[in-house]
C-alpha cells in the first residue's frame, strides 16, 4: 500500500487494546512512518535522539487496531434482491461506485476486509487501486467469481447452467474447475470462494444442500494450493462443512449445520470459521420496518439458534473465530454494521467483550493474510489503529457510534472523518424496477 514519509508520531496517554486479548492498559505509542515502533509505558524512556513531527493526546480515550471485517462485499451496493444483484448492476460502474463505499467503510473504523466474491472483477481492480493511492479505502483481501456448480448456490435459477453471472462462475467438470482457479489467480485473487452449499426448491432439510462432491472440493483446492493460493467456502450444512475441511479448505464461511464429525476436524485442524450472523441478526431485529416476511425472518431466526451450542463449542476447543458482517445488502450497508458481529458473539456465543474484539483484529487478519504484521498494537506491526472515546473492553456497540470515533489511522496516516455528501440518486436501471405498485380494486 503507498504511504507517505510521515516521520514519527507519538500517541500519548492512551487506553490501550492490543488485540491479543489481554486486559487494556496505559501507555505511549510511537509510530515510525506507517509501522509501530515501540510502546512506552514513561514518555522518559523516549530517546532524545528521536524528532517527533506529531503528537496525539489520547487521554480518557481508547487507542486499539483497526476492525478487520473478513466477510465484505464491496461491489454489491446493497440490493434488496438477488434480482437486482445480477441483472441490475454494470461492471464499470459497479466499480466507481465500490470507490466511494470502501470510502465509507474506512471511516467507520474498518481498515481492512477480505470481499471474498465479487462482481466481475471488480475487487481486484479496486484492491490494486488502493494500494497504487489511486483510491483511498481499507486494506482489501479478495476473491474473485464464486465458484458453483449448476446447482445455483443461494441464488437458484438466477445461476446459468455455464459459463458467468454476477458473482459466479458455474463450473461443470473437473477442467473447468481447474481453469477458472488458475484464471483467478492469474488475474491476481487473494482467495479462491466455493459455494459449498446452495438452496433449492422443495428442499425438506434445515439449512442448505452441498452442491460439490468431494473430489470437485479436492481438485479446486488442491489447484489453488499448487498456486499458493488459499480457499474459503460458503457452508451452511454438516456435510458441506466436513467436505471442505477435508478437501483442504483454509477458512469457513458461516459453518452453521455443523455436527460432531465437521467439529471435530474443525478443531483439530484449527481452520478459522467465520460465522457471520450480522445480516441474520439485523433481518430478525428489523423485519417489519423493512417488509421482510415473516417466513424469511423465522429462517434466520432459526439458523442462530440451531447453531448457538456447536459453535460454542467449536470456540472453547481452540478454533479461530473471525468477526465478518456481510456488509454489501441492505440489510447491511456500508459503514453501519461492521461492530455487530462482535455484538452477537458476546450476547450469543457468550464470548467477554475483549474476546470478540480479537476476533475483529488479531484473528481477523487471517482474512488479510497479514496475521504477522495486523491486527494487533504491537512493536513492528502496520500502523492501522482507531481511537475512540470510552472503553470497547467493556462494551463493544461502542465501535458502532460514530460520534465516539475520534481518529482512524491507516498506513500511520490520519483518515478525514468528514461525511461524504449522500448519493443525490440510484442510477438508471441500477434499482430493481417495477411496472407500478399493486392495483387496489374497490367496491
Amino acid at each position: 500500500m503507498a504511504h507517505k514519509k510521515l516521520g514519527y508520531t507519538l500517541i500519548t496517554n492512551a487506553r490501550i487494546i492490543d488485540g491479543s486479548g489481554g486486559e487494556p492498559y496505559s501507555g505511549h505509542v510511537l509510530l515510525n512512518n506507517n509501522r509501530i515502533d515501540s510502546i512506552l509505558d514513561d514518555l522518559k524512556d523516549l530517546s532524545k535522539s528521536i524528532t517527533i513531527s506529531k503528537t496525539i493526546d489520547a487521554e480518557g480515550k481508547t487507542l486499539m487496531p483497526g476492525l478487520i471485517d473478513a466477510h465484505c462485499h464491496i461491489s454489491f451496493d446493497e440490493p434488496s434482491s438477488n434480482d437486482e444483484l445480477f441483472f441490475h448492476r454494470r461492471e464499470g460502474l459497479a466499480s466507481i461506485i465500490a470507490s466511494q463505499n470502501a470510502y465509507k467503510v474506512l471511516q467507520a473504523g474498518v481498515t481492512g476486509f477480505l470481499d471474498a466474491d465479487s462482481l466481475y472483477n471488480v475487487g481486484v481492480d479496486l484492491r490494486d487501486a488502493i494500494e497504487s493511492g489511486i483510491v483511498q479505502g481499507p486494506r482489501m483481501s479478495v476473491g474473485g467469481n464464486a465458484l458453483m456448480t449448476s446447482a445455483g448456490g443461494t441464488a437458484g435459477r438466477l445461476i446459468p447452467d455455464e459459463g458467468k453471472r454476477g458473482y459466479g462462475a458455474v463450473v461443470r467438470n473437473k477442467d473447468e474447475i481447474i481453469l477458472e482457479v488458475r484464471r483467478q489467480i492469474k488475474l491476481g485473487v487473494d482467495w479462491i470462494k466455493i459455494h459449498v452449499s446452495g438452496l433449492v426448491p422443495r428442499q425438506t432439510s434445515d439449512g442448505e444442500l452441498k452442491a460439490w462432491s468431494l473430489e470437485e472440493l479436492k481438485v479446486a483446492c488442491d489447484t489453488a494450493h499448487e498456486l499458493d493460493i488459499p480457499v474459503v467456502g460458503h457452508c451452511r450444512s454438516a456435510d458441506s462443512v466436513k467436505d471442505s475441511l477435508l478437501a483442504g479448505m483454509d477458512m469457513i464461511l458461516h459453518g452453521t449445520y455443523m455436527d460432531e464429525e465437521g467439529l471435530e476436524i474443525l478443531a483439530n485442524k484449527k481452520i478459522p470459521i467465520v460465522p457471520t450472523f450480522t445480516f441474520q441478526a439485523n433481518l430478525i431485529d428489523y423485519a417489519d420496518e423493512m417488509g421482510a416476511s415473516k417466513d424469511y425472518k423465522e429462517i434466520f431466526e432459526k439458523e442462530i439458534d440451531d447453531n448457538i451450542e456447536i459453535l460454542k463449542k467449536a470456540y472453547s476447543l481452540g478454533v479461530p473465530f473471525l468477526c465478518g458482517s456481510e456488509t454489501g445488502f441492505s440489510v447491511t450497508p456500508y459503514g453501519d454494521w461492521h461492530y455487530r458481529e462482535l455484538e452477537v458473539f458476546v450476547n450469543k456465543l457468550g464470548m467477554t467483550h475483549l474476546e470478540a474484539i480479537t476476533c475483529a483484529t488479531k484473528n481477523a487478519a487471517r482474512a488479510l493474510r497479514k496475521e504477522k504484521e495486523l491486527g494487533m498494537v504491537n512493536p513492528g506491526f502496520l500502523a492501522d489503529l482507531i481511537l475512540i472515546d470510552g472503553d470497547p473492553s467493556k462494551d463493544v456497540t461502542l465501535l458502532g457510534k460514530k460520534d465516539l470515533l475520534k481518529m482512524v489511522l491507516l498506513d500511520g496516516e490520519e483518515v478525514d472523518l468528514t461525511p461524504r455528501p449522500e448519493r443525490l440518486k440510484d442510477p438508471s436501471g441500477w434499482r430493481v424496477s417495477s411496472y407500478s405498485e399493486k392495483i387496489l380494486k374497490k367496491y
